[in-house]
């Protein structure tokens, strides 16, 4: 067993998400949304060099030494998948790994807005599930897929870095293609992707502007592409998209988004009550304002848009957090920290609440 696998069991068994690790400090694993110590002593460069190098096969050393900064998967078989980041930092070599739940969580289990349903059954476009990190993209994408593979006959490729979550087969045909172990980069694999017949792709980064000209290539194209940004709402998702080209390129990209952009998923966590997280969505369909929007460089006007379309199953993240203090699944503190429209909350706070805590 390698020496790693120790501090994940035992960061599993207090309920954590994440493990960190950073030389000079104790082990720390994320614990309902906190850090947290797991150990006492602080880890040398020696010890944290025994601990990465050993999960790492010896290509992927060398291209974390060359590169220094490497994504991968662990494994510990029969308990629990992680994602890695090897990174470094000021005092040398560090390392963050978040827990791939084992089992595919379901729609129901994650209790997923219905209007997640309806770009299931899309036959293309780009749908983009965006967030900051750690706020559940990955489990939300694999539960769409999951759901797609149950229900729909489709021949679906993901390309992601490292590969979370492993779809067995059901209805749909699915081939899982990591960076850096099956193909050289994103981009390779979506030009690869063009040419093996696909009726979904699944592209775990849109970070660079390449993979973004090529995922809105084939979601113009007619197949279905889910992708995932950092951004936190649909309008910021659109600009940041928009943003990623050159000036001269932009008016020209611009109808190209607005041609193909089917829906825009953006997910926060908040803290559950009386403990966990759950997550709070702002959820974008399309409509038939939504194209000329686009085009003509009206961002703003994509929050009318939401607030408009309730019926169709469209939300603005502010009403969803509202929804979720009125059901007593967040409290009231929590919800205004993550809303844009921090008046609508306000209101609701009792004294104290913005000292406490915040």
């Amino acid at each position: 067993m390698a020496a790693i696998d120790a501090l994940l069991k035992t960061m599993l068994e207090k309920g954590g998400s994440d493990l960190h690790l950073t030389v000079g400090l104790p082990p720390k694993a994320r614990i309902s949304g906190a850090l947290q110590a797991i150990g006492t002593t602080p880890l040398d460069a020696t010890g944290m060099e025994t601990l990465l190098k050993e999960i790492c096969p010896p290509k992927r050393w060398t291209e974390f030494l060359e590169r220094r900064d490497l994504d991968l998967a662990h494994e510990i078989p029969g308990l629990a998948r992680f994602r890695a980041n090897f990174l470094c930092n000021h005092w040398g070599q560090a390392a963050v790994l978040r827990q791939i739940p084992a089992k595919i969580m379901s729609f129901e289990d994650l209790k997923l807005p219905e209007a997640l349903k309806k770009l299931c059954h899309l036959n293309e476009g780009l749908v983009v599930v965006t967030g900051p990190t750690g706020s559940g993209k990955s489990t939300t994408l694999a539960a769409m897929i999951d759901y797609i593979n149950s229900n729909l006959t489709k021949h679906i490729i993901t390309i992601e870095d490292p590969i979370e979550f492993v779809h067995p087969v059901k209805k749909s045909v699915i081939v899982h293609r990591e960076v850096g172990e099956h193909t050289e980069s994103f981009g390779a694999a979506l030009k690869g992707a063009m040419r093996h017949d696909p009726d979904i792709l699944l592209v775990g980064e849109m970070r660079e502007l390449e993979t973004i000209k090529l995922a809105l290539g084939c979601a113009s194209m007619g197949m279905l592409v889910f992708g995932t940004l950092h951004t936190n709402n649909a309008p910021k998702t659109v600009d940041r998209i928009i943003n990623a080209f050159p000036a001269d390129e932009q008016n020209q990209v611009r109808v190209m988004l607005a041609g193909c952009l089917a829906g825009v998923v953006a997910q926060l966590l908040c803290k559950r009550v009386p403990k966990g997280r759950c997550a709070v969505h702002e959820i974008l369909l399309t409509h038939e304002a939504l194209p000329n929007t686009i085009r003509s460089g009206q961002i703003a006007n994509i929050r009318g848009i939401i607030e408009s379309g309730s019926t169709e199953g469209m939300i603005t993240m502010d009403n969803s957090l509202m929804n979720r203090v009125k059901d007593g699944t967040v409290e009231a503190k929590e919800a205004y920290m993550k809303a844009a429209n921090k008046a609508l909350f306000a209101p609701l706070l009792k004294p104290g609440d913005l000292t406490e805590g915040h």
